[in-house]
């Protein structure tokens, strides 16, 4: 294979590598975003309503039917009001402190996990994008050092892989840096409305098991 063939050849993976990981951060992108719509309650209103629905039967020590409120709920506070109520007896420190973890390992552990792909397929576009510039241009000036005139059509496949991988790259990096601010938004959001209804529940419960002793 010679040079103009290696560099064909390089040039074409580097679009293939740059079409794979678009798909990847497309993918972990849409999994972020469904995976807080799922935790998440649509707004601080139907937080509140399940809420209030929870703290009543908590608050009297009617553990049973705060359980039953919960149960099925995929969301993050009904999970966690569940996870709260199976361990009551473990004391309020503690309690607190295993909620917590929880809410941590099993959901924003995962979300950071999926943030950190997107964050490299960031990077790693205009990289290759650069990549691809590099050879293009290497590519044009070994055929400018082989020839004492080269017509500017020899050049045109060179040359335009150097511009179309730098612009595919932007074009992978742009949408997703976007997508990532609006995430982060999504996610802070949704820390801050899960971090209120577990002080609501927390204290409800609190005020139950002290109520019954």
């Amino acid at each position: 294979m010679n040079y103009e063939g290696l560099v064909r050849y390089v040039g074409n993976a580097t679009y293939g590598a740059q079409a794979l990981i678009a798909l990847w951060g497309a993918y972990c992108v849409i999994m972020v975003w469904r995976r807080v719509a799922q935790k998440r309650f649509r707004n601080e209103e139907a937080q509140i309503e399940f809420l209030t629905s929870v703290e009543e039967p908590l608050e009297r020590g009617d553990y049973d039917t705060a359980t039953a409120i919960c149960e099925g709920d995929q969301r993050a506070v009904p999970q966690l009001t569940h996870l709260a109520i199976t361990n009551r007896n473990l004391g309020f420190s503690r309690l607190r402190q295993i909620v917590v973890d929880r809410f941590q390992r099993d959901l924003m552990a995962d979300l950071e996990y999926r943030i950190s792909w997107i964050n490299m397929v960031i990077k790693s576009a205009p990289m290759l994008g650069l990549f691809g510039t590099v050879l293009g241009m290497m590519g044009a000036f070994a055929k400018l050092a082989a020839a004492n005139t080269v017509e500017p059509t020899a050049l045109a496949n060179d040359i335009s892989l150097a511009l179309m991988t730098t612009a595919i790259g932007l074009a992978i990096a742009i949408p997703l840096g976007i997508s990532m601010a609006a995430i982060n938004v999504r996610i802070r959001k949704m820390e801050d409305l899960v971090i209120s209804g577990l002080t609501h529940v927390l204290e409800s419960l609190r005020n139950g098991l002290e109520g019954g002793k």
